[in-house]
């Protein structure tokens, strides 16, 4: 679901798509313009099909926009913050970085989406009666019409309460809100999701061997896509419960070794690679500020003749994509940004920007391994055991 283009920004909130959505663009065109409209609406040219079905698909990507923008938003009013929005395959995703505080919050994120499709829903539909009543039977009743009864299908839809759809956050919210443990609520409403997944998967397996052909296969592999996303979901929540009240500074290892952007790859491998246990070194200029970041990987993959010739500096990550944060700051809310060019890594800074430690795949592992077993142990569990300070590795 990574953005391969972007749109722009509405409401500050960045948009962009996944090449994938062509997919659905392809799908809706194919569908009316030689399927529906032809059969209802007989003796058009073949332009007038091909670009009301165009015009269709446009507003209904703009629907799915509207959609998750209701999510983003909320969640934004609820002290949320966003990431953006990505339109692809399966619909739209907006990445919100943090949890809600409460169920009422969780509930008011969750149900706005599908409020919005159905109000757009009911002005398509409103639009197309009052253009019918006015004489018109053309093309543009019919895409309203199919406008209207596509977001619908799609708030109904997005209300089955089974996680990650909509209906699944509305009854985590619910099951929260009766047992007071976030956890517990979010585990419960991905395996509906996954029982509903598989639900669809089997359906659509029916549907292929009787002869539906591609609504079989499309419905088993949005089956099939639940399935995943709910499990991901269930091990996500397991995750946050073991890695709560933990700190940044519990797992990072301080003091990096760093490095000059100008040194060239070669003496930097003779000078400290081969001698150090290291795999990940941010770059600092002369007034010691972060210029980038470079990792065994991204120096491996520099071919040996080349290295005397490369500086660290052109192999290195971006400043602005490496992700960072505060000592004092929860590590479940950096998790997530934890992708990109820097391998899984993140860059710890004091208050004055200054490096004081990284955050690496092996830190997240051990912290998970420790939650784990606290959450697994009796006497943990009930004398409150608060996370371990792990040792520094890099």
């Amino acid at each position: 679901m990574d953005e391969s283009f972007r749109l722009g920004t509405v409401a500050g909130i960045r948009v962009g798509i996944n090449v994938s959505v062509l997919v659905i663009v392809a799908i809706i065109v194919v569908g009316l313009a030689f399927g529906q409209l032809p059969a209802v609406f007989p003796d058009r040219a073949p332009l007038a099909y091909a670009v009301a079905a165009l015009v269709a698909a446009v507003a209904f990507l703009a629907s799915l926009l509207a959609h998750e923008l209701a999510h983003a938003i909320a969640a934004r009013r609820h002290g949320i913050g966003v990431e953006g929005i990505t339109l692809w395959l399966l619909g739209g995703v907006a990445r919100l970085h943090g949890d809600p505080r409460g169920p009422k919050a969780d509930f008011w994120i969750a149900v706005v989406g599908p409020l919005t499709s159905l109000a757009l829903g009911a002005v398509f539909g409103v639009l197309a009666q009052v253009l019918f009543w006015a004489g018109g039977t053309g093309l543009t009743v019919g895409v309203l019409s199919y406008l209207a009864g596509l977001n619908v299908l799609l708030a109904v839809f997005n209300l089955v309460p089974a996680a990650p759809l909509d209906g699944g956050r509305v009854l985590r919210a619910a099951l929260w809100r009766w047992r007071g443990d976030r956890t517990w609520a979010a585990v419960r409403a991905a395996r509906a999701g996954r029982i509903f997944g598989f639900l669809l998967i089997a359906l659509g397996v029916m549907w292929f061997v009787t002869g539906r052909g591609l609504n079989g296969l499309w419905l088993a592999l949005v089956g099939l896509f639940l399935v995943n996303a709910a499990a991901a979901e269930e091990q996500q929540a397991r995750t946050q419960a073991w890695l709560g009240g933990v700190r940044v500074r519990d797992v990072m290892s301080p003091d990096p070794m760093t490095a000059h952007p100008s040194e060239s790859v070669a003496d930097f491998v003779h000078r400290v690679v081969l001698t150090h246990r290291f795999s990940t070194y941010p770059l600092l200029d002369e007034m010691g500020r972060l210029t980038g970041l470079v990792t065994l990987n991204r120096i491996r993959a520099v071919p040996p003749a080349e290295r005397p010739d490369t500086t660290l500096g052109r192999i290195a990550c971006d400043p602005d994509e490496i992700p960072r944060a505060r000592p004092d700051q929860p590590l479940t809310d950096l998790m997530p940004r934890l992708a990109g060019c820097t391998d899984g890594r993140a860059v710890v800074v004091d208050a004055e920007d200054r490096v004081v430690g990284l955050v690496t795949p092996s830190d997240i592992s051990r912290a998970l391994q420790l939650g784990e077993l606290a959450a697994a142990d009796p006497y943990a569990r009930h004398h409150g055991a608060d996370m371990v300070t792990l040792p520094p590795r890099r």
